[in-house]
């Protein structure tokens, strides 16, 4: 019988199961990992494509809440969202896995199990992957990134570019939502070391308690329930790259141990003395403003100036006028894929709503607008009321929406001044077209010679 191409992983704390399930499945399928830390799965997902995992849902002994499954659920779909996960939990805690597929879960078995049942269920998810992974090729196939025409990203990558084919550490700087993450991964894609792993962090959801197991690792016995050695997120990323995303919410008694790793270009597991070699590429993100975090000594000074040797600020959408609508149909190309769609597009309404509105919560609001738009629209075209963002641009009114009309308003009369009030020069500068700048200046009433 000829087995079918696939990498499974099984994690399981009990080695008489992880034996069991590994004899079964290694009859059908190409290669089967198996890990009895859960914890290890960072460092394995980085050094793996894995298609299907069948995770236990309870680690400790006299814990059958099913919480740690759930945690790792979602740690895997975080650092793999292409990879399915299968939970396995013990009968009568059915309730626990649903919640589960409510997180992200493919399906899951009970236990013990049936032969029959678990292969089913595991060819099942092995056939989902090989959809995700066709689907991700086409997405894949249109261009990954966005970079826009704006004046202000086309600066932003450029630096990206000229850093990128060094191992300078990276600081990136920008509202919440304008694309932190995508520029740190084109560094890493456009780098020396894309072949490596691209280990992501968010240090603003890391638990003060767990952050330096997570980071440095630890030996076994260095604490309770370490019961084997584990590599950190450092580690994981060797000859790659460690994303460090929100780093100014770092707490400062923490901050000096990032230092040290950054300085010594070494890690140290917790409960071991020897420090192990890193080459590893470091860049940082924060929407905080560090300069006046470490003029408040909320931020070390000496770490401010070892993580931003180049210094990359993203702008938000308000200041790219010329990017929202090609921004927008490229997210709706993405969506189209992903949802399996016909042609859609815009109607005229709905590419003016789109140019008109502020989107403070930037790019990461818009891909939400339009997500949700292409969910609900009835035919080949998404309107207005499909974005819904008539009702966000009405709430704006009453918050930031005059304070960006008044940054707009600046912007605009600053390059008509700039270029002696020539319209063509003014609307390049600004990547805009006539029109639009023509509209502007009639919207804000601004007086021209």
């Amino acid at each position: 019988m000829k087995k079918t191409q696939a990498n499974i992983l099984i994690i399981d704390d009990q080695e008489d199961i992880l034996f069991s399930a590994k004899m079964l499945l290694k009859k059908h399928f190409e290669t089967i990992h198996t890990l009895s830390n859960p914890k290890n799965v960072v460092q394995l997902l980085a050094e793996n494509t894995i298609n299907l995992v069948l995770l236990d849902m309870n680690y400790r002994i006299g814990f059958e809440d099913g919480k740690e499954g759930l945690y790792f659920l979602k740690e895997i779909k975080k650092l793999s969202p292409k990879t399915v996960v299968i939970l396995m939990t013990a009968f009568g805690k059915v309730e626990t896995a649903v919640e589960g597929l409510k997180s992200g879960a493919f399906d899951y078995v009970l236990k013990p199990w049936d032969n029959d049942k678990l292969l089913e269920a595991v060819k099942k998810g092995v056939d989902e992957s090989r959809k995700h992974q066709k689907k991700n090729a086409s997405i894949d196939s249109v261009n990954t990134y966005f970079i826009g025409t704006s004046p202000v990203i086309k600066k932003a990558y450029t630096l990206a570019d000229k850093v990128a084919k060094t191992d300078a550490n990276v600081l990136i700087l920008g509202e919440n939502g304008t694309g932190k993450y995508v520029l740190a991964h084109y560094i890493h894609s456009v780098s020396n070391r894309k072949e490596n792993a691209f280990v992501h962090v968010d240090l603003g959801s890391l638990n003060e308690n767990i952050f330096e197991s997570e980071l440095f690792g630890y030996a076994k016995g260095a604490f309770t329930d370490a019961k084997t050695d584990t590599a950190g997120r450092f580690e994981s990323a060797q000859n790659g790259t460690i994303f460090l995303d929100e780093i100014g919410n770092v707490p400062i008694h923490l901050q000096a141990k990032l230092l040290q790793i950054i300085q010594t270009k070494t890690v140290t597991r917790l409960g071991e003395s020897k420090p192990r070699p890193l080459d590893v590429r470091i860049i940082t993100a924060t929407n905080l403003n560090l300069k006046q975090e470490v003029g408040i000594k909320n931020f070390r000074e000496d770490l401010f100036y070892r993580i931003n040797t180049m210094e990359i600020t993203l702008p938000p959408l308000r200041e790219r006028l010329a990017d929202k609508i090609p921004l927008a149909e490229f997210l709706l190309n993405k969506m189209i894929v992903k949802y399996e769609k016909g042609k859609v597009t815009f109607d005229e309404k709905a590419l003016h709503q789109i140019e008109e509105h502020a989107w403070n919560g930037n790019i990461r609001e818009m891909e939400n607008r339009i997500e949700r738009a292409i969910i609900l629209c009835e035919n080949d075209s998404i309107k207005v009321a499909d974005l819904d963002l008539e009702i966000i641009t009405r709430y704006e009114e009453n918050q930031d929406d005059l304070q960006l009309s008044d940054i707009e308003k600046i912007t605009i009369e600053k390059a008509l001044v700039k270029n002696e009030y020539n319209i063509s020069k003014s609307a390049e500068e600004l990547g805009l077209s006539r029109a639009s700048l023509y509209r502007r200046i009639e919207k804000y009433n601004i007086i021209t010679p």
